[in-house]
This record gives structure tokens, C-alpha cells and sequence, in this order.
């Protein structure tokens, strides 16, 4: 049986950080990778972050339960330096973008303390087709997640969630839970808005046997304080809704799931779809 999602929340905001985690948000985002997203991603509404050092060394003195991960930029020139100063800034894991290689899965895990756990973000098309080949560099405690935005602009697709209605993901997963190793897979929308529902959304992952989804960034809707974020949405009512809807997936059967599925393509080929047709 998989074990419950864990949600991650991204945000260098020190408040916001603190109440996420004592509204039962298990993960804390800080995201300093820069290096050529704004050429992949500029003309996009996505999360774009350039948190810092000091985000984290911000972040980290409010947590007490919550883990602190810390996405470096892809494999370049600095990244030792960038992962000494992540851990002795307070990181409790890292995550890797970007990587297609074997070899950088390889390089990465060697500039990184044993002890350290990481999670791989697998987002391009030649790290889903090689899952099989990197993900036997693994250590305990690592862990991957597969990113949707990049991996759907990588493939020329119209709609991030694309390759999850093409059921691409399904072969990968397997692997991955034939070896023990958890896994992620994209983000997901508020219970009551997103363009495709996130019960439909939750019942894919628990079809999946996916166990970490990113919280959008409708969860804090970019507000500064809690006071200002709590006039907007109440975040513990709302995990807790994304808790039940997983919980009635888990009660369900099989078919139920593989009927979703469908669903969950149906509504992303229309929106894919209807995307091109207004370009």
C-alpha cells in the first residue's frame, strides 16, 4: 500500500512557512534554480522563484517538523558550491532539475553527502524514457519527482497534464514502486478551482501510487502575511480536503480508478485542444 501523500508547499516567506507547516503541509519549497528558466519557461504563467541563501537560513529558523528542500540549479560549474552552502544554510534535502544523463544522476549523488537525501526532478523527456537506468544511483531516503511543466514543453504539448491523460507515467511508476523508491508527480490545484479538478487529479496519483504533489500557488495566492492569507482561504480546511477526496480514492475500487483515468484524459485533450484552437 502507498503511503498517504505528503503535500509541499514552495515559499521563502518565513510566516507563510511556519503556517503551512502547522497546517499540515510535510514539505517546505524553496526553489533557487534560475539557470535558463526563463528561456523555457518566460512566456508561460508558472512558478518563476530566485529565492536565495538567505531564504533559506529565513525559512529554516521557523520549522520544526516540516523539511526543508532546497531545488539548486541544474548540473553546472558551481554546484558544489551551491550545495555546500544549501546544507550549511540549513536544507534538509535537495532536488536536482533538469537532468536527461545517467551521468549527471551519478555526478550529482557524489557531490552530495550520503547522509543527504535528494529528489530528482525528472521534467525532460530523456529522464522519463531512462528512469530504468538512473534511478539505480538511488540512495536511501532519495526520492523522484516528475515535473509536468517542462516535461509538457519539452514534448511540443498544449496542456501541462498531458502526458499523465496519455498515460505515460504508468511504466515509470511501476518501476519505481517495484524498488521501493516514493515518487511525486506535478502540482495540483485547490480542491474547488484549477482547470482540471483536483479529485480527478488525486485519483490519478493514487491510481499511480504517487506519494508527494506540489500545492499551487492558489494555496497562498501570493499573500505576505497570514493575516492576509487567511482572509483569502482557510489552508488547514483546504488539506484537509484534499485529504478526504485522496482517502475516498483509496476506499474505491480499481475500475473506479482506471475510470478516472479516462476521465482525466478527456478533460485534458479538450483543454489541450482548445488551447491550440486559440493560439
Amino acid at each position: 500500500m502507498t503511503d498517504a501523500i505528503e503535500w509541499m508547499l514552495i515559499t521563502a516567506n518565513p510566516e507563510l512557512a511556519r503556517h503551512a507547516e502547522a497546517s499540515g503541509v510535510h514539505r517546505i519549497f524553496i526553489d533557487m534554480e534560475v539557470n535558463g528558466k526563463a528561456e523555457r519557461q518566460g512566456h508561460l504563467d508558472t512558478h518563476k522563484a530566485a529565492h536565495t541563501f538567505d531564504d533559506i537560513s529565513a525559512v529554516r529558523s521557523v520549522l520544526t517538523s516540516s523539511e526543508l528542500m532546497v531545488r539548486v540549479n541544474p548540473l553546472h560549474g558551481e554546484t558544489r558550491r551551491e550545495v555546500d552552502e544549501a546544507l550549511a544554510r540549513g536544507a534538509d534535502r535537495l532536488m536536482l532539475p533538469m537532468f536527461t544523463t545517467v551521468d549527471e544522476v551519478a555526478a550529482f549523488r557524489g557531490l552530495v553527502p550520503a547522509g543527504t537525501p535528494i529528489t530528482y526532478l525528472a521534467e525532460t523527456p530523456q529522464a522519463l524514457v531512462r528512469t530504468e537506468a538512473w534511478m539505480r544511483h538511488l540512495r536511501l531516503g532519495d526520492e523522484v519527482h516528475y515535473g509536468l511543466n517542462d516535461l509538457s514543453i519539452a514534448m511540443g504539448l498544449d496542456f501541462l497534464f498531458e502526458p499523465l491523460a496519455a498515460d505515460l507515467l504508468s511504466e515509470p511508476a511501476r518501476l519505481l514502486k517495484a524498488a521501493g523508491i516514493p515518487f511525486g508527480i506535478g502540482g495540483i490545484a485547490r480542491p474547488a478551482g484549477g482547470e482540471l479538478p483536483a479529485s480527478v487529479v488525486l485519483g490519478e496519483h493514487v491510481r499511480l501510487g504517487s506519494s508527494r504533489l506540489i500545492l499551487s500557488r492558489a494555496f497562498h495566492g501570493s499573500a505576505k502575511t497570514v493575516r492576509e492569507l487567511r482572509a483569502r482561504l482557510d489552508l488547514p480546511a483546504e488539506i484537509a480536503e484534499l485529504r478526504n477526496i485522496e482517502e475516498r480514492w483509496r476506499t474505491g475500487s480499481a475500475d473506479a480508478l482506471a475510470k478516472n483515468q479516462r476521465v482525466l484524459a478527456g478533460h485534458c485533450f479538450r483543454l489541450a485542444e482548445a488551447r491550440r484552437n486559440a493560439a
